[in-house]
Protein backbone atom coordinates (compact mmCIF):
# COMPACT_ATOMS: atom_id res chain seq x y z
CA UNK A 1 0.00 0.00 0.00
CA UNK A 2 1.15 3.54 -0.94
CA UNK A 3 2.09 6.07 1.67
CA UNK A 4 -0.79 8.27 0.47
CA UNK A 5 -3.19 5.07 0.98
CA UNK A 6 -2.09 4.30 4.36
CA UNK A 7 -2.59 7.90 5.22
CA UNK A 8 -5.90 7.46 3.83
CA UNK A 9 -6.69 4.41 6.23
CA UNK A 10 -5.68 6.66 9.19
CA UNK A 11 -7.46 9.34 8.34
CA UNK A 12 -10.45 6.83 7.81
CA UNK A 13 -9.83 4.74 11.30
CA UNK A 14 -9.37 8.68 12.87
CA UNK A 15 -12.75 9.41 11.68
CA UNK A 16 -14.42 6.83 12.28
CA UNK A 17 -17.08 7.39 15.46
CA UNK A 18 -17.12 4.03 17.65
CA UNK A 19 -19.89 1.50 16.71
CA UNK A 20 -20.71 2.95 13.67
CA UNK A 21 -21.42 1.35 10.43
CA UNK A 22 -19.17 3.47 7.95
CA UNK A 23 -20.86 3.25 4.44
CA UNK A 24 -19.92 3.36 0.97
CA UNK A 25 -21.16 6.88 0.74
CA UNK A 26 -18.91 8.22 3.36
CA UNK A 27 -15.51 6.21 2.09
CA UNK A 28 -16.43 7.90 -1.07
CA UNK A 29 -16.32 11.36 0.34
CA UNK A 30 -13.53 10.35 1.95
CA UNK A 31 -11.50 9.71 -1.21
CA UNK A 32 -11.66 5.87 -0.29
CA UNK A 33 -12.72 3.55 -3.75
CA UNK A 34 -14.41 0.33 -3.78
CA UNK A 35 -11.12 -1.16 -4.82
CA UNK A 36 -9.55 0.28 -1.88
CA UNK A 37 -12.19 -0.73 0.29
CA UNK A 38 -12.06 -3.93 -0.99
CA UNK A 39 -8.39 -3.70 0.25
CA UNK A 40 -8.84 -2.42 3.59
CA UNK A 41 -11.41 -5.65 3.78
CA UNK A 42 -8.71 -8.55 2.59
CA UNK A 43 -6.35 -6.92 5.11
CA UNK A 44 -8.60 -6.80 8.08
CA UNK A 45 -8.77 -3.35 8.92
CA UNK A 46 -12.42 -3.08 8.59
CA UNK A 47 -15.65 -5.76 7.98
CA UNK A 48 -17.88 -6.07 5.52
CA UNK A 49 -21.54 -5.57 7.07
CA UNK A 50 -23.52 -5.42 3.95
CA UNK A 51 -23.27 -4.41 0.32
CA UNK A 52 -21.72 -1.30 1.02
CA UNK A 53 -21.09 -0.77 4.43
CA UNK A 54 -18.61 -2.11 6.65
CA UNK A 55 -17.42 -1.98 10.38
CA UNK A 56 -14.25 -1.77 12.04
CA UNK A 57 -12.95 -5.15 13.15
CA UNK A 58 -14.32 -6.60 16.45
CA UNK A 59 -16.09 -3.53 16.84
CA UNK A 60 -20.26 -3.93 17.55
CA UNK A 61 -22.57 -2.02 16.26
CA UNK A 62 -26.35 -2.17 17.75
CA UNK A 63 -28.96 -0.70 15.98
CA UNK A 64 -28.41 3.13 17.10
CA UNK A 65 -25.40 3.12 15.26
CA UNK A 66 -26.50 1.72 12.14
CA UNK A 67 -29.40 4.60 11.82
CA UNK A 68 -26.63 6.98 13.04
CA UNK A 69 -25.37 5.90 9.72
CA UNK A 70 -28.90 5.98 7.48
CA UNK A 71 -29.28 9.72 8.85
CA UNK A 72 -26.24 11.31 8.77
CA UNK A 73 -24.00 9.58 5.98
CA UNK A 74 -26.53 8.39 3.72
CA UNK A 75 -29.12 11.33 4.74
CA UNK A 76 -32.17 9.54 4.88
CA UNK A 77 -35.59 10.78 5.64
CA UNK A 78 -35.50 8.69 8.53
CA UNK A 79 -36.41 8.70 11.85
CA UNK A 80 -37.06 6.95 15.68
CA UNK A 81 -40.52 7.37 16.31
CA UNK A 82 -44.00 5.77 18.46
CA UNK A 83 -42.91 4.19 21.43
CA UNK A 84 -39.54 3.95 21.00
CA UNK A 85 -39.10 7.71 20.91
CA UNK A 86 -40.98 8.02 23.81
CA UNK A 87 -38.86 5.48 25.55
CA UNK A 88 -35.64 7.13 24.76
CA UNK A 89 -37.36 10.89 26.05
CA UNK A 90 -38.50 8.90 29.36
CA UNK A 91 -42.05 8.51 28.60
CA UNK A 92 -42.22 4.66 29.22
CA UNK A 93 -39.26 3.63 31.30
CA UNK A 94 -40.22 -0.14 31.10
CA UNK A 95 -39.20 -0.69 27.45
CA UNK A 96 -36.27 -1.91 27.21
CA UNK A 97 -34.25 -1.49 24.31
CA UNK A 98 -32.74 -4.85 22.90
CA UNK A 99 -36.28 -6.86 23.60
CA UNK A 100 -38.90 -4.61 22.34
CA UNK A 101 -39.33 -3.67 18.39
CA UNK A 102 -38.02 -0.27 17.27
CA UNK A 103 -40.00 1.69 15.10
CA UNK A 104 -38.57 4.02 12.43
CA UNK A 105 -40.56 6.23 10.43
CA UNK A 106 -40.04 7.63 6.91
CA UNK A 107 -42.10 9.10 3.88
CA UNK A 108 -44.12 6.34 1.88
CA UNK A 109 -41.09 6.09 -1.32
CA UNK A 110 -38.37 5.63 1.26
CA UNK A 111 -36.69 2.48 0.81
CA UNK A 112 -34.04 1.09 3.31
CA UNK A 113 -30.62 -0.34 2.30
CA UNK A 114 -30.45 -4.14 1.95
CA UNK A 115 -27.34 -4.07 4.34
CA UNK A 116 -29.49 -2.44 7.02
CA UNK A 117 -32.64 -4.87 6.46
CA UNK A 118 -30.63 -8.03 6.20
CA UNK A 119 -29.24 -7.49 9.89
CA UNK A 120 -29.45 -8.22 13.19
CA UNK A 121 -29.08 -5.05 15.00
CA UNK A 122 -30.17 -6.73 18.58
CA UNK A 123 -33.54 -5.53 18.40
CA UNK A 124 -36.35 -6.24 16.03
CA UNK A 125 -36.97 -3.25 13.81
CA UNK A 126 -40.36 -2.42 12.17
CA UNK A 127 -40.21 0.42 9.53
CA UNK A 128 -43.24 2.39 8.96
CA UNK A 129 -43.41 4.09 5.44
CA UNK A 130 -46.85 6.51 5.98
CA UNK A 131 -48.14 10.05 4.91
CA UNK A 132 -49.33 10.17 8.99
CA UNK A 133 -47.20 13.91 9.18
CA UNK A 134 -45.33 15.90 6.58
CA UNK A 135 -41.54 15.08 6.75
CA UNK A 136 -39.19 16.92 9.50
CA UNK A 137 -42.55 18.20 11.79
CA UNK A 138 -42.20 17.49 15.65
CA UNK A 139 -38.33 16.06 15.03
CA UNK A 140 -35.76 16.52 17.24
CA UNK A 141 -31.80 15.33 17.95
CA UNK A 142 -31.28 13.33 20.97
CA UNK A 143 -28.84 11.10 22.57
CA UNK A 144 -29.46 7.28 21.89
CA UNK A 145 -26.94 4.82 23.55
CA UNK A 146 -24.37 7.21 22.75
CA UNK A 147 -25.69 8.49 19.41
CA UNK A 148 -27.22 11.58 18.27
CA UNK A 149 -30.49 10.50 16.53
CA UNK A 150 -33.40 12.30 14.96
CA UNK A 151 -36.66 11.13 16.73
CA UNK A 152 -40.06 12.20 17.16
CA UNK A 153 -40.71 14.88 20.09
CA UNK A 154 -43.38 13.42 22.69
CA UNK A 155 -45.66 15.48 20.75
CA UNK A 156 -45.65 13.57 17.11
CA UNK A 157 -44.82 10.30 18.73
CA UNK A 158 -48.31 9.78 20.45
CA UNK A 159 -49.84 10.48 17.11
CA UNK A 160 -47.67 7.87 15.56
CA UNK A 161 -48.52 5.12 18.62
CA UNK A 162 -51.84 6.10 18.05
CA UNK A 163 -52.09 5.45 14.16
CA UNK A 164 -50.55 1.78 14.64
CA UNK A 165 -53.19 1.44 17.43
CA UNK A 166 -54.35 -1.56 17.30
CA UNK A 167 -52.54 -3.84 14.95
CA UNK A 168 -48.81 -2.81 15.81
CA UNK A 169 -49.21 -1.40 19.17
CA UNK A 170 -51.88 -2.22 22.08
CA UNK A 171 -54.30 0.55 22.44
CA UNK A 172 -54.18 -0.04 26.16
CA UNK A 173 -50.55 0.08 25.68
CA UNK A 174 -50.92 3.76 24.13
CA UNK A 175 -53.36 5.01 26.50
CA UNK A 176 -51.20 4.18 29.57
CA UNK A 177 -48.54 5.84 27.90
CA UNK A 178 -50.05 8.99 27.48
CA UNK A 179 -51.01 9.40 30.84
CA UNK A 180 -47.36 10.79 31.63
CA UNK A 181 -47.18 13.15 28.36
CA UNK A 182 -48.58 16.21 31.07
CA UNK A 183 -45.98 18.63 29.29
CA UNK A 184 -46.76 18.30 25.74
CA UNK A 185 -46.60 22.02 24.20
CA UNK A 186 -50.15 23.13 22.67
CA UNK A 187 -48.59 24.91 19.79
CA UNK A 188 -46.88 21.98 18.39
CA UNK A 189 -49.34 19.72 19.59
CA UNK A 190 -52.17 22.44 17.46
CA UNK A 191 -49.95 22.23 14.37
CA UNK A 192 -49.41 18.50 14.28
CA UNK A 193 -53.40 17.44 14.53
CA UNK A 194 -53.96 20.09 12.17
CA UNK A 195 -51.62 18.59 9.51
CA UNK A 196 -51.86 14.91 10.39
CA UNK A 197 -53.76 13.47 7.50
CA UNK A 198 -55.61 10.53 9.70
CA UNK A 199 -59.15 11.57 10.84
CA UNK A 200 -58.78 8.56 13.41
CA UNK A 201 -55.65 9.53 14.97
CA UNK A 202 -57.10 13.11 15.62
CA UNK A 203 -60.09 11.87 17.14
CA UNK A 204 -58.20 9.18 19.32
CA UNK A 205 -56.25 11.58 20.67
CA UNK A 206 -58.26 13.87 21.86
CA UNK A 207 -60.23 11.14 23.29
CA UNK A 208 -57.07 9.76 25.00
CA UNK A 209 -56.49 13.40 25.85
CA UNK A 210 -59.88 13.93 27.91
CA UNK A 211 -59.58 10.17 29.47
CA UNK A 212 -56.33 11.31 30.51
CA UNK A 213 -57.19 14.97 31.60
CA UNK A 214 -53.99 15.85 29.58
CA UNK A 215 -53.46 19.90 30.20
CA UNK A 216 -52.39 20.17 26.69
CA UNK A 217 -56.50 19.82 25.90
CA UNK A 218 -57.24 23.05 27.56
CA UNK A 219 -55.22 24.64 25.11
CA UNK A 220 -55.93 23.20 21.31
CA UNK A 221 -58.65 24.92 19.14
CA UNK A 222 -60.68 22.20 18.27
CA UNK A 223 -62.48 24.48 15.37
CA UNK A 224 -59.39 24.10 13.31
CA UNK A 225 -58.93 20.57 13.72
CA UNK A 226 -60.72 18.23 10.54
CA UNK A 227 -62.85 15.68 12.55
CA UNK A 228 -64.52 14.35 10.02
CA UNK A 229 -67.72 13.10 9.45
CA UNK A 230 -69.54 9.69 10.69
CA UNK A 231 -68.49 6.83 13.17
CA UNK A 232 -65.34 5.23 12.86
CA UNK A 233 -64.41 1.67 14.21
CA UNK A 234 -61.45 1.46 16.00
CA UNK A 235 -61.72 -2.61 16.76
CA UNK A 236 -64.46 -5.24 15.95
CA UNK A 237 -67.02 -6.05 18.67
CA UNK A 238 -66.00 -3.06 20.52
CA UNK A 239 -68.28 -0.09 21.87
CA UNK A 240 -69.37 3.03 20.37
CA UNK A 241 -67.81 6.23 22.18
CA UNK A 242 -70.74 9.03 21.56
CA UNK A 243 -67.92 12.05 22.25
CA UNK A 244 -65.06 10.59 19.65
CA UNK A 245 -68.04 8.87 17.36
CA UNK A 246 -65.34 5.73 17.60
CA UNK A 247 -66.02 2.20 18.43
CA UNK A 248 -63.46 1.69 21.08
CA UNK A 249 -62.84 -1.41 23.67
CA UNK A 250 -64.89 -1.62 25.92
CA UNK A 251 -62.79 -0.86 28.82
CA UNK A 252 -61.68 2.35 27.35
CA UNK A 253 -65.46 3.22 26.99
CA UNK A 254 -66.82 1.45 30.44
CA UNK A 255 -63.98 2.97 32.31
CA UNK A 256 -63.97 6.49 30.93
Amino acid sequence: MTAHETGKLKRLLDLWPAHVVMTSARLADLGISHGLARHYVKNGWMDRVGVGAFKRPNDSVSWPGAVESLQTQLKMGVHVGALSALAVQGHQQYLRFGHEAVFLFSAPDLVLPAWFKSRDWGAAIRHVATKLLPDGLGLHADDVQGHRLTLSTPERAILECLYLSPDRIDLMESVEVAQGLLTLRPDLMQTLLEACNSIKVRRLFLFVAEKNALPVLKRLDLTRIDLGSGARSIVKGGVYHAGSRLTLPRELVDNG
